[in-house]
């Protein structure tokens, strides 16, 4: 380890004898570059900047996680200091070789298992993985909830969500690894990237369609191929993913939330964002104010 880099311990943050801390932060340019004695897994959830680890940067957006084994050295870095209006917000999910041991008894694959390991034992390198279908952040979102605001079960539901998301991180890196046609993959999310450029509008099957040269029939198809949903499913999870970020991070009405997010009745949204989020759109910023 570079002797300008600092070491943060696991029995700073493991207070809770869970061996597990899951935080939502702000990046900035206090934060030392630093190694740590736990695995930690970072999101990015909002905004875009920079990924220093060991003696690569990475650029970094929306969607990226990183996998950071036991030892090595990285920080998060914004765009400019001055990023109040886009903020770089990661979320970071930390665990010991406790609750490896753990965790062993859920994952009953050897291979993820091996992969755990060997990220605590510092034999494998740092890794990043995109979140195709939101299915990261939905875990990332639920181990903070339950974190910040434990309640009943909420040991036995930390310990869920985390074999959860590891099991989804190693899935994400081996098929992408492993994919035959990354064109296609490619060309596939540039249909996601226009839906959400557009989500503040009325798009349709069709819409896509015509902007990918896809059949209606192939672009079904490979929403349920590369997201695990169809279209509408798909669509709908994204506005209100994109709603909870507007609600955290913005003064926006929640009428205005609505609208830029594609729903013209407020009543329609509401019962949506509750039906999946769990909360109404105004608990949930009461939530995450507090």
């Amino acid at each position: 380890m570079n002797p300008t880099t600092q070491l943060f311990k696991g029995e700073v943050f493991f207070q809770n004898n869970l061996h597990l801390w899951v935080n939502r932060s702000s990046e900035d340019f206090t934060v030392p570059f630093h190694a740590h004695d736990f695995i930690e897994y970072c999101y990015v959830a909002e905004g875009k900047g920079f990924h220093h680890i060991e003696r690569e940067t990475f650029p970094v957006s929306k969607g990226l996680l990183f996998a950071i084994p036991v030892g090595f050295s990285h920080v998060f870095r914004p765009t400019s200091p001055d990023s109040l209006g886009n903020p770089l917000i990661v979320y970071n999910c930390l665990f010991d070789a406790h609750m490896v041991n753990q965790l062993a008894v859920v994952l009953q694959d050897p291979p993820i298992l091996e992969h755990l390991t060997e990220l605590q034992n510092s034999k494998s390198s740092y890794f990043s993985v995109f979140d195709r279908d939101g299915s990261i952040e939905s875990l990332m979102q639920k181990l903070y909830r339950e974190m910040s605001v434990p309640s009943i079960g909420s040991t036995t539901m930390l310990h869920t969500l985390l074999s959860q998301l590891v099991v989804t991180v190693y899935r994400q890196k081996y098929t992408e690894a492993n994919k035959p046609d990354i064109q296609v993959a490619n060309d596939f999310d540039q249909v996601i990237q226009y839906l959400e450029q557009h989500l503040h509008e009325a798009v349709t099957m069709s819409d896509l369609a015509r902007i990918s040269k896809w059949s209606i029939r192939h672009l079904q198809r490979m929403f349920q191929q590369h997201t695990g949903q169809s279209f509408g499913s798909f669509l709908q999870n994204l506005r209100i993913q994109k709603s909870c970020e507007f609600l955290r991070g913005s003064e926006h009405k929640i009428s205005s939330i609505a609208e830029l997010v594609g729903y013209r009745n407020i009543d329609s949204f509401n019962a949506v964002f509750k039906k999946i989020v769990g909360k109404a759109p105004t608990e949930y910023r009461k939530l995450y104010r507090s």
